[in-house]
């Protein structure tokens, strides 16, 4: 994302623009919700300290966006910022890539590697899915992140490495211990200092400020969104966050005419994970107008009181739910 809050360059009216007054700022992060208010609080008081930082949160909430304002807004700004990714690298070579390995350490190993760890000196070495681990590694993590120090494989002396340790995971740690899948003394070291990143969903107040941001990350802050477009995207449960927002802008901007976005130019895909959820819901029992006249009332609340935008969600004409209004919500 773009560094400060979106400016007038977005083409936004002066009623959308006015809650940019209360903005605040965080590396790349721009937010104006309560929820984000906290965690930037708890952000700015950890960023000058070399605390092991775990960032939790939904996939797409942008942890390592926040990662990054850690790391930028630090002392140890100048130094590098060495992401490892513990899903992404195969577990034969997790131990190589993380903590490197000397030459002739094994079959294939023809020079020697420098690991995220020595890569990071001076930096932040942000661990990101933690929780992907290997359980087997986890001991090796841990003595690295209390002794300052790694020692490659095959090698036979322990190197010292002034690095600061952010780690993220979208997973229940708590969970994975319980479960004998993530070992408890690690666990109790990251959960140390927490952040939990909330779901876009939680932090709608932020639309006004993500959306021209997103539009500058896409070079077309010559596009502006209109307020019916922001009613719209209000309506929309986000299961993939901020994440999803980006890529539903950058699909309307296919269709934008005019240099204004509006709600048809966005289309959502059907979420599975929200099928599911109804499914596992205690609905049984109930009689189908209960069901209907909440399904209708919840909807009404989540589009805070936008008729067309409710039919819309519920799928039903509006003429439809102007009916069942008058009939459940007299």
């Amino acid at each position: 994302m773009s560094s400060g809050p979106p400016g007038t360059s977005a083409g936004l009216t002066s009623r959308q623009l006015r809650p940019l007054a209360i903005a605040r700022v965080l590396g790349r992060m721009v937010a104006r919700s309560t929820q984000m208010h906290s965690v930037f609080d708890v952000v700015e008081k950890l960023t000058n300290t070399n605390v092991t930082v775990t960032v939790l949160g939904e996939t797409g909430t942008g942890k390592d966006v926040l990662a990054h304002a850690l790391h930028d807004c630090g002392p140890r700004a100048p130094g590098p910022f060495v992401v490892f990714d513990c899903a992404s690298v195969p577990a034969n070579l997790v131990e190589s890539e993380l903590f490197g390995h000397e030459r002739g350490s094994f079959t294939g190993a023809h020079v020697e590697h420098v690991g995220a760890f020595e890569r990071a000196l001076g930096g932040t070495l942000f661990l990101d899915e933690i929780g992907e681990l290997p359980i087997d590694l986890q001991p090796r993590l841990l003595r690295a992140l209390d002794g300052q120090a790694v020692r490659r494989v095959g090698g036979t002396r322990d190197r010292r490495v002034d690095v600061r340790v952010i780690a993220a995971t979208n997973r229940d740690l708590a969970s994975l211990v319980a479960a004998r899948q993530f070992r408890q003394d690690l666990y109790f070291r990251l959960a140390a200092a927490t952040v939990h990143l909330p779901s876009l969903r939680d932090r709608l107040d932020d639309l006004p400020l993500l959306v021209p941001q997103l539009l500058a990350d896409l070079s077309r802050s010559d596009v502006s969104i209109s307020e019916a477009t922001l009613t719209a995207l209000r309506g929309h449960a986000w299961p993939g966050n901020v994440r999803e927002l980006k890529n539903a802008v950058a699909y309307a901007l296919a269709f934008v005419e005019g240099g204004v976005l509006e709600p048809q130019h966005f289309r959502f895909a059907p979420s599975a994970a929200n099928d599911g959820a109804l499914d596992r819901l205690p609905l049984g029992g109930h009689s189908l107008q209960d069901l209907e006249r909440a399904a209708i009332r919840q909807t009404m609340t989540q589009t805070r009181g936008n008729k067309a935008q409710a039919a819309r969600l519920l799928g039903i004409a509006p003429s439809t739910l102007y009916e069942k209004l008058q009939k459940y919500l007299r």
